[in-house]
């Protein structure tokens, strides 16, 4: 089954504007299936065949006479010597778009190839896990709480019969092994992974890097290798609070997310089966798919909107959205009935931003319907938040 994707528009209109276009994101977050889906008339080849990826490294121009552009080529990381020579062969001839659909799971290596050879002439685009969306659209009998503990990874939407379970206990076996194993040369995987379940525990928390290795029994340095790791494979996403010269008591650290709620769910120990009501985490796992939801709406329109956090002393918003001088300020609220005690927050902080200014106070929660609170605030399900924030 085909799970249509939000970020298909925004793939298509870059390949007709960009000689290269690189499409980045998680393992098996889809983005072979989209590529071969959107360019059907494309040749396709794999650098995970490690005799493609011998000789599109040591013989870039052979690889390209056996296979000429316009081309998919899959897993390009495992080949950084080829993006020299593609630098020379789109400056051949700038006005073809589209000549080159290149994916990668490992930004970490491809975004330093891409940003020291193809500055100026790829399109970069991030892949992200399903939405709410799309994988209600998908699979309209499930509920927004199965959804959070299921995670976004097509496949589990695609084949609902299989076992999430299962498949994160696979996930996790193979990311470690293959990807991580081989970027960082990990001596002690069991470390590595004690390490990824603590900071699945500390998702939609304050970043404190020194509790962090203290907790798992590992220098600072080294925390902040595997963090940087993590955060560049799109396992994790950091998120920076919003500060400005008139507010210099806010705090500086970001706060740790992690991409996909099922994988986050799945590390912290929580099963399908277990009651997610009866979690004290549950907070916290909601606001990580709401962020996750508000991030992936912004990735897949192109930009225009900053999404930030705010926090003080004295209080907190979840996020601070943030365009040409305007804003918008949500929290995230597991509550299927909020009222006018849950702005108190917003509000304050509304009245520290600029006069008039703030457009909207929100608080994206689990109620059936939109309805306002009070004269300026606005409840919202994760079904309205498609309709905010547009380029």
């Amino acid at each position: 089954m085909w799970i249509r994707r939000e970020i298909e528009g925004l793939l298509l209109r870059t390949a007709a504007q960009r000689p290269v276009v690189v499409l980045t994101g998680a393992r098996q977050t889809g983005k072979t299936s989209l590529v071969r889906k959107l360019f059907p008339d494309r040749e396709f080849v794999s650098l995970d065949l490690p005799s493609e990826a011998e000789q599109a490294e040591r013989d870039p121009e052979s690889f390209l006479k056996r296979h000429p552009p316009p081309i998919i080529v899959d897993e390009i990381q495992y080949a950084p010597g080829m993006f020299r020579h593609l630098k020379r062969v789109v400056d051949s001839d700038r006005s073809a778009y589209g000549q080159f659909i290149l994916t990668g799971s490992q930004q970490f290596t491809l975004m330093k190839s891409v940003s020291e050879s193809l500055a100026g002439r790829a399109g970069v685009l991030e892949l992200e896990t399903l939405s709410w969306s799309e994988a209600h659209t998908a699979r309209p009998d499930q509920s927004v709480e199965e959804f959070l503990i299921r995670g976004g990874f097509p496949e589990l939407h695609a084949k609902p019969e299989l076992d999430a379970t299962a498949f994160y206990r696979s996930y996790v076996a193979t990311y470690l092994e293959r990807d991580l194993r081989q970027a960082l040369q990990v001596a002690n995987l069991r470390d590595f992974e004690r390490f990824v379940r603590a900071c699945a525990l500390r998702s939609a928390q304050m970043l404190n890097r020194a509790d962090l290795a203290r907790d798992v029994g590992i220098s600072g340095a080294t925390a902040a290798t595997w963090l940087s790791v993590l955060q560049a494979s799109g396992q994790v996403v950091m998120l920076e609070p919003w500060f400005s010269n008139r507010t210099k008591s806010l705090v500086k650290s970001p706060k740790l997310y992690f991409a996909d709620t099922g994988l986050c769910a799945f590390l912290s120990g929580v099963g399908p089966a277990d009651d997610l009501h009866q979690l004290p985490a549950r907070g916290a796992f909601w606001e990580t798919l709401v962020f996750g939801e508000i991030r992936r709406l912004l990735l897949n329109r192109g930009g225009g909107w900053d999404l930030h956090f705010w926090r003080d002393r004295t209080k907190e918003a979840d996020f601070l959205i943030h365009r040409g001088g305007e804003y918008e300020l949500a929290d995230a609220k597991w509550t299927e009935t909020p009222d006018g005690n849950d702005l108190a927050a917003l509000r304050r902080i509304a009245a520290e931003l600029p006069a008039k200014s703030v457009k909207a106070l929100l608080l994206i929660c689990r109620c059936r319907n939109c309805f306002p609170i009070g004269s300026e605030g606005l409840a919202v399900t994760l079904d309205a938040l498609p309709d905010r924030w547009n380029p």
